[in-house]
């Protein structure tokens, strides 16, 4: 049995995620035996020139892409955002009297603390749970301590459907935060930053590598007594091959840069679709408010993850159902939660929410 791309549904899954399509024909072309390497990208060596080149290329085109300043150093690593809730803890935090920091704005930012007070002090700074997670804070709702060892943030709620569309002030503290659901989505200003984190499989490749830009002043807090596979200065020392890395995974980002830079030139232009494709969707939630009730304040909604509810699972379901047959896949929310969720990352196709959008419309006019 053959399938095609007309086989193909609008795959609106959290994670594991949809993928360009350009980039699953380029893995298509190149998986028998990638060029020059007389063998496929699953079976050549990591320590071959071949993925030397490409493990190269990656890290190169994500430091044009985000602009990388030379004092970051970028990580392909395993383990996803749960591995590097630990990690950052155990590698900024352990030995620490004084808390870092962390705003709660959702579910994986909760999971975030509950690792990383296995490691050292930590001080929840905010926390939306009282609102149900339908808001980000503003800066007048919390106080940084001068002396934390760092704050942290999840930039974008899968789940809960908000995202901070710019970064919180920090001062002189390192900003760390777990960019899973949102990393390339736009440009970001890397120097205010001292770690960017994401597992790749929601909007930059295929499950199993997960990305980390970290400032290089900062490597030096990881700990000689650390076990060697959580220790990022090792890794930074070896790039990124003290152990055998995600070869498959980095292949596939690699190629996710090249169809950012080439196909849709760049971060800007890549953030001014997600805005289209986004509103798309949340005009109809508003124009139908009686039925489509958005989770997230209209000013921190996200533009990777369009959750709502209706007004009984009746409702939900017949929803459901009718989207299947339009070939509109994994629109279930979370099983916490329940409700609708559209995750339109960067590789959903326009097409993709336009036909969403007017489903949706469809719908509630009946």
């Amino acid at each position: 049995m053959t399938t095609s791309v007309a086989d193909r549904v609008f795959n609106f899954s959290p994670g594991p995620a949809v993928l360009p399509l350009p980039v699953l024909k380029k893995i298509q072309e190149e998986m028998l035996a990638l060029p020059g390497a007389g063998a496929s990208i699953l079976e050549i060596s990591h320590r071959s020139k071949a993925f030397i080149s490409i493990l190269d290329n990656t890290k190169a085109a994500l430091r044009r892409l985000l602009n990388i300043p030379d004092n970051y150093d970028v990580l392909f690593l395993q383990g996803g955002a749960r591995l590097q809730f630990s990690m950052i803890a155990m590698n900024l935090l352990r030995g620490s009297t004084v808390p870092a920091q962390y705003v709660v704005t959702g579910s994986w930012g909760k999971y975030a603390v509950e690792e990383a007070k296995k490691e050292g002090p930590i001080e929840v700074i905010w926390d939306g749970k009282k609102d149900n997670y339908n808001h980000l804070p503003t800066a007048s709702e919390y106080s940084i301590r001068p002396d934390a060892p760092y704050v942290h943030i999840t930039s974008n709620e899968t789940i809960q459907g908000i995202q901070f569309q710019s970064e919180p002030n920090t001062g002189n503290v390192p900003l760390v935060c777990d960019s899973s659901s949102d990393f390339l989505y736009r440009p970001i200003p890397i120097e205010k930053y001292g770690v960017v984190y994401a597992c790749a499989q929601k909007n930059a490749g295929p499950a199993g590598v997960t990305v980390v830009i970290i400032r290089k002043d900062l490597l030096e807090r990881s700990q000689d007594n650390l076990p060697g596979y959580l220790n990022y200065k090792a890794h930074s020392k070896e790039s990124s091959l003290w152990n055998t890395p995600p070869t498959f995974g980095v292949y596939v980002v690699g190629l996710v840069c090249q169809w950012l830079e080439k196909e849709i030139g760049g971060l800007a232009a890549m953030h001014a679709l997600n805005q289209k494709k986004a509103a798309l969707l949340y005009d109809v939630v508003d124009r139908y408010p009686d039925l489509y009730q958005g989770h997230a304040a209209k000013v921190d909604r996200s533009l990777m993850n369009v959750t709502f509810r209706l007004p009984s699972e009746e409702k939900e379901k017949a929803f459901l159902t009718g989207a299947v047959a339009r070939k509109l896949d994994s629109l279930q929310g979370h099983r916490s939660v329940g409700g609708i969720r559209a995750s339109i990352y960067n590789a959903m196709p326009m097409e993709g929410v336009e036909t969403l959008a007017n489903y949706m419309t469809e719908f509630a006019k009946s």
